[in-house]
């Protein structure tokens, strides 16, 4: 039977590869090319974005297996737009070619999720079209695009040092063999794909028996429906350290595992969420691994120059600043005034010459703040280590820093 649509078809601007965030305009177009005249009822277009979930669990009731589904959804938005529409219930009629249809929705303001793909569910925005026609069945294409959701890590919680520590009493054969510990830091906890992170940890085995030290970057992918959960766990990227013996100890000083390309964190769906962690273990030979877990979100927007600098210095000074804020008054005591401090006749000492006057024509034409230096100012006090005004003994002496 002969066609009478040769394609229908859905393109968006910017191609495949075109990443979308909030508040950003969604364009493009439908295109239908037709080999014959057809009558049109509606030609639809539909943007949304749904999160949806689901898994079998299955258990042995006597000699029966029971079967329960999990499923949930949730639905972040939806609109519509009618490029073609019926006129006092007449179908309209195309004739044949190529028919080009725009279109343009703006996708919202509200924060929405990164767009993923998972094994018990996903995160998905798309394009829907829908072409109806009298006494044929509704021709549909759809067009899947990418959303991200970014993630600044330059934040003071994402470039708060993580840390910690954990021992272990291991054991052989149900007696005890020594005890294993170990304690672990990193600069902050945000980072972006391809970065290096350096891990600080020692390391110390007590036991008779040589143990290796370990790190991993795991991802966990949690999917929530009816109250249950459902996890899959995975290992991303791997460190492997040296052999430490019987008795030793050994030091990690900034060795370093890199973050492949993996997708941003997900914290913000109420049925799917992404979560890293770093782990840093110690192997026991014949017995169980001593493990210590410290969070990281994965971001999209790279750390600042500066955001290295507070790292680092926040990392070395974990201080609590309360108690300084505490000691400041609401109002500060105003400093001396200049007069009080140097007499007029010291000024008149320092003060420079005045400068005859001299034709400034060409100078204006330079730069203006070139010549802020030029700019004369009433000189500072001579520094002595003798007070010149020195104060009576009933009045407080004054900090001259302050």
């Amino acid at each position: 039977m002969f066609q009478s649509i040769r394609s229908f078809t859905v393109h968006l601007d910017g191609g495949d590869d075109a990443v979308f965030r909030r508040g950003e305009p969604l364009t493009g177009e439908v295109v239908l090319e037709l080999a014959r005249p057809i009558r049109v009822r509606s030609l639809s277009v539909t943007v949304r974005g749904d999160a949806t979930v689901h898994w079998l669990e299955n258990r042995s009731v006597g000699m029966n297996i029971v079967y329960n589904d999990y499923s949930d959804s949730d639905n972040y938005f939806k609109k519509r737009r009618h490029l073609i529409r019926e006129d006092n219930n007449e179908p309209k009629v195309l004739q044949a070619g190529r028919h080009e249809f725009p279109f343009s929705f703006q996708l919202p303001e509200d924060t929405l999720v990164t767009s993923f793909e998972g094994k018990h569910g996903s995160i998905r925005y798309a394009v829907k079209v829908k072409l109806h026609r009298p006494w044929c069945t509704v021709k549909k294409i759809k067009q899947e695009f990418t959303v991200i959701e970014p993630i600044d890590i330059n934040t003071p919680a994402l470039l708060a040092p993580q840390a910690g520590a954990k021992e272990k009493m291991a054991r052989l054969l149900y007696r005890n063999i020594g005890q294993v510990s170990l304690t672990a830091k990193i600069d902050r906890k945000g980072y972006t794909p391809g970065e290096m992170i350096p891990i600080f940890a020692e390391f110390y085995n007590s036991t008779y028996r040589s143990v290796v030290p370990k790190a991993f970057i795991t991802q966990t992918q949690t999917f929530i429906a009816r109250g249950t959960m459902k996890q899959k766990k995975s290992v991303v990227a791997t460190l492997n350290g040296d052999t430490i013996g019987a008795k030793k100890r050994d030091t990690w000083h900034g060795r370093a595992i890199k973050i492949p390309p993996v997708g941003p964190s997900i914290l913000q769906c109420r049925i799917i969420r992404v979560e890293y962690n770093l782990r840093v273990c110690v192997h026991v030979p014949g017995t169980s691994k001593l493990s210590l877990e410290l969070p990281l979100v994965i971001g999209t927007i790279p750390l600042h120059p500066f955001g290295s600098r507070t790292s680092s210095v926040s990392s070395q000074y974990s201080v609590n600043l309360e108690w300084l804020r505490m000691a400041i008054p609401e109002q500060p005591e105003p400093p001396p005034d200049y007069s009080a401090i140097v007499s007029d006749e010291e000024a008149e000492q320092h003060m420079t010459p005045p400068q005859a006057e001299e034709d400034i024509t060409g100078v204006l034409e330079r730069p203006y703040f070139a010549y802020v230096q030029e700019f004369r100012y009433r000189p500072p006090p001579v520094y002595s280590e003798v007070d010149p005004n020195p104060q009576g003994s009933a009045i407080r002496r004054r900090c001259m820093t302050c």
